[in-house]
């Protein structure tokens, strides 16, 4: 599918069981920053498993722009010779984030830590989304920055030494703390940051992979400006965000079993294993490993009915990316599915909780959103037409639901599938899953 393209529908129709093994790609959130991180490091940074999809591809495109020389070897190897901390070059152009909030986020902090000014945009979903938990913190860093009215595009202007804070941050963000981190390695001083709940933790693991020195004490990571990071060799696992998919379809898919292949367990990231096995799911992890500081495993999951729970707000941050996918578990258990503590759902590519509530509710299934989550009553999928709104996780969700539907499901406006997880449609097909896409 295409990253940047026409609105391409797809038709997804009952099919399953699911059997066999799939590799998913590798990890969106490690793939930004073993780029990113690379462009700051010293030496030539080597990378095997880097997702190519269109987000990753925009963040490489602006390591080029600000100077590093970035390689690709052939699929998912890349090497990146970086400037260090600091000699990111001005870009020629505007810095284009395409659909990526993570990648603009991260960016910002890193191109923070060189005297230069650059400009960052992306698509009309970027531009829509909030920037002042970035943008306030970074300025009492002392950056200085012109928004248009707190969203992209947004300058940021340099030669301003920036200052170590103390920041407790509002809401759980990792990519506000990854920002504030990426910051504060060019900053006077330490910058400390505050976490009200735990969030994915893979730019510490990263950091500390390359050599630079970091302080953890309970919910609180202290960096200090000044040291450097070491380039070194990254291997990326496949994606849990992505393998969520496939989790679900087995779950929802009566005489199901699927072996996820070396996906990345990260404790801050696991969430969804956690809910989906509260909920009465057969997952099992086999083959556990440790890459470059990352836990993996090969993730079993067999089907078996599921039942509605209340989703522990404590796992809430552990799986904030895969609520869409499990939105669609919920449809097909047996009660009610009440989920609180997940207002974040209403700020990302889509406000995901309004979007999969109205598609729910197209397909017959009582789902009444809240201002923090959803209720879903669990029932009987029929089919019907629905609209991701541009937002890959939610097109493939509807993708997997039509495993139990009464009929097609047709998704609309699914050309963003691409940015985070291409070849989605063929690896459906291979494992079981009847998807097409629709060509005018």
């Amino acid at each position: 599918m295409s990253g940047h393209g026409d609105p391409i529908p797809m038709t997804s129709r009952r099919s399953g069981p699911l059997k066999g093994e799939a590799h998913v790609p590798g990890d969106k959130s490690i793939s930004h920053r073993s780029l990113i991180l690379g462009a700051m490091a010293v030496g030539e940074t080597h990378i095997t498993g880097l997702l190519e999809g269109q987000d990753v591809l925009d963040t490489a495109r602006a390591m080029r722009a600000f100077g590093a020389e970035l390689t690709h070897h052939g699929t998912g190897e890349w090497t990146v010779s970086g400037v260090g901390v600091g000699g990111f070059a001005e870009p020629a152009d505007v810095i284009d984030c395409g659909n990526s909030g993570t990648g603009v986020r991260l960016i910002m902090g890193a191109m923070a830590t060189s005297p230069i000014t650059a400009t960052f945009t992306g698509d009309a979903s970027l531009r829509s989304r909030p920037m002042g938990r970035v943008t306030d913190p970074l300025a009492l860093m002392g950056a200085e920055i012109d928004t248009n009215e707190g969203k992209p595009p947004l300058k940021i202007h340099g030669g301003k030494q920036l200052k170590g804070i103390d920041y407790d941050l509002p809401m759980a963000s990792a990519q506000v703390k990854s920002c504030l981190l990426l910051a504060g390695m060019y900053a006077d001083g330490k910058t400390s940051v505050t976490e009200p709940a735990p969030t994915r933790d893979h730019t510490e693991r990263m950091l500390g992979g390359m050599g630079y020195p970091l302080q953890q004490q309970g919910s609180t990571v202290t960096i200090e400006g000044g040291a450097k990071l070491t380039a070194t060799r990254i291997d990326v696992p496949a994606d849990i965000s992505s393998a969520t998919f496939f989790m679900v379809a087995a779950a929802i898919a009566p005489g199901s079993d699927v072996t996820l292949k070396h996906v990345g367990i990260n404790p801050t990231r696991i969430g969804v294993i956690n809910i989906l096995k509260q909920m009465g799911a057969d997952i099992s992890l086999h083959n556990e490993a440790e890459t470059g500081g990352e836990p993996v495993a090969d993730i079993r999951v067999k089907y078996a009915p599921l039942k509605g729970i209340q989703i522990p707000e404590d796992q809430v941050p552990l799986a904030i990316d895969e609520f869409p996918a499990l939105f669609i578990a919920a449809a097909c258990a047996d009660g009610e599915t009440v989920l609180t503590g997940a207002e974040e759902l209403r700020v990302k590519e889509s406000d995901r909780i309004q979007v999969m509530a109205d598609g729910l509710t197209t397909l017959g299934i009582d789902a009444r959103p809240t201002d923090d989550g959803i209720v879903i009553h669990g029932g009987v999928l029929g089919s019907g037409e629905v609209d991701s709104h541009g937002d890959h996780r939610i097109a493939m969700s509807f993708a997997v639901a039509a495993l139990q539907a009464g009929g097609s499901i047709q998704i609309n406006d699914c050309a963003n599938v691409a940015t985070s997880f291409p070849g989605f449609v063929e690896l459906a097909t291979q494992a079981g899953l009847n998807i097409e896409e629709i060509d005018d």
